[in-house]
């Protein structure tokens, strides 16, 4: 299968400064791709290259099969971080608009907006300005306007800045049905929760590079450390192949020897008649922490 972005060894540079150095990663069909990194990670500038706006300085990229193309673009939904509704448009006007500059007929366009206003519960402000509209309520509108035209391509950056937990999750269902559809979101946010509950493969960008690169599962399995969460009573520091137990989060993570195995752990425990089990499970770093320690340097990528 042909992915539908394709990004190979890209390089950019601005004043002598390394933007982004040498970035590899593609984004297939039906999926929900992360980019995360800090501010001025090379993040913004990777997308900036994919939509045209910035030329690489080297390496290639490919869009739905090849160069891109102005026919291309209107198959992409771009939602930036810095916003761009026209504010003294009334809201409807301002989506058929917008919609129609991606080549939508405009009775069509007024129709798939009445529909998504409709289902984000803001039809009763389709004839208000923009300007009249609290910010979550903004960002919900501008959301529309990126998917309207229903693009194969999603690229969104930070798309729920303002946006309370109750809409936070009618958007995400929103991505979820474009990735069901079997179209491609890219996405970057800084809300490392949302990454791990809906992306199937992400990168992080540090200073210009790739640092991390893989799916969830692949990336929490190999920054997990040989250690179990156990909530119960007795004495654990005296299993064998347990070299300390620490506080976490309510429980107690006991870690250990790289020789021993937790099922191994479950099993000693379990024949045990001095100690009770609540729950057992195998400790797994949150991305928040993989995201802290890759940055900080502390631990690196092996893949």
């Amino acid at each position: 299968m042909t992915p539908l972005i394709q990004v190979e060894n890209v390089k950019k540079s601005f004043a002598g400064v390394d933007a982004v150095r040498g970035v590899s990663f593609q984004v297939n069909q039906g999926e929900l791709f992360g980019m995360l990194g800090h501010n001025g990670a090379g993040k913004t500038t990777t997308i900036r290259m994919i939509l045209d706006i910035l030329r690489p300085d080297s390496g290639s990229i490919a869009v739905l099969g090849g160069p891109i193309s102005e026919e291309k673009k209107n198959k992409i939904g771009y939602l930036p971080e810095e916003r761009g509704l026209y504010r003294n448009l009334k809201v409807v006007d301002c989506m058929v608009y917008l919609a129609s500059l991606k080549g939508l007929e405009r009775n069509e366009a007024r129709r798939r907006a009445m529909d998504y206003l409709e289902r984000v519960d803001l039809a009763q402000v389709a004839n208000k300005k923009v300007s009249e509209l609290s910010r979550g309520m903004q960002q919900k509108v501008q959301f529309g306007t990126t998917i309207l035209h229903e693009p194969e391509i999603v690229i969104i950056d930070e798309p729920f800045a303002a946006l309370d937990p109750v809409n936070t999750r009618l958007v995400k269902e929103l991505l979820l049905d474009i990735r069901r559809s079997g179209r491609a979101v890219l996405m970057c946010t800084h809300q490392m929760h949302l990454v791990e509950e809906m992306c199937d493969r992400l990168v992080m960008f540090s200073k210009g590079k790739i640092v991390l690169h893989g799916s969830l599962k692949e990336v929490k399995r190999r920054f997990a450390p040989n250690a179990v969460l156990v909530e119960g009573t007795g004495n654990f520091a005296d299993v064998p192949g347990v070299l300390s137990v620490q506080a976490h989060n309510g429980s107690q993570q006991l870690n250990l020897d790289d020789s021993i195995s937790p099922q191994a752990v479950l099993q000693t425990l379990a024949a045990r008649s001095d100690v009770t089990i609540e729950r057992f499970e195998v400790a797994v770093p949150s991305l928040d922490d993989i995201f802290v320690r890759v940055v900080s340097g502390e631990a690196t990528d092996h893949e």
